[in-house]
């Protein structure tokens, strides 16, 4: 019950964080890519905060041999490239760049009452859809006959 009260508190502050710093309005962040027209540079504080805040706190974090609520640290062990990887970085960032939502100011948009984050939202689950299921219909396809 702890884990999920704190679980709950965090992601609420960071939902007004997310409110607050604009990252919710999809013109404001799509006006920071806009460097040529309406570049608006106020995100770049945003993102310097965040990663301030996060750069602390991970030399906080990873002081300690566990964490609080949790016996170990999960943290990923691939560290090379793929396609995968590469590809869907790609398309992350194009449909950033046309929608303006990131994840991080996806949510807290949707409680707006708006579609807009609505079929975004809806793209995003139909891309990880995608990428679970797709692999699995071709590799039960049969393989195509030798001519």
């Amino acid at each position: 019950m702890l884990k999920t009260l704190f679980a709950f508190a965090i992601g609420l502050i960071f939902g007004i964080g997310i409110l607050l710093s604009g990252m919710a309005n999809p013109a404001k962040v799509l006006n920071f890519f806009d460097i040529a027209g309406t570049w608006d540079p106020s995100l770049m504080f945003v993102m310097g905060g965040a990663l301030t805040v996060t750069a602390i706190g991970y030399r906080l974090i990873f002081r300690m041999t566990h964490p609080v609520f949790a016996s170990g640290f999960s943290l990923p062990t691939r560290k090379d490239l793929d396609a995968r990887l590469i590809g869907g970085s790609a398309i992350f960032g194009i449909g950033w760049g046309i929608a303006g939502f990131c994840p991080g100011g996806l949510v807290p948009a949707l409680g707006l009452g708006q579609i807009d984050p609505v079929i975004n939202a809806a793209a995003i689950v139909a891309g990880m859809l995608a990428v679970r299921y797709v692999p699995l219909f071709r590799a039960s396809q049969p393989a195509p006959a030798a001519r």
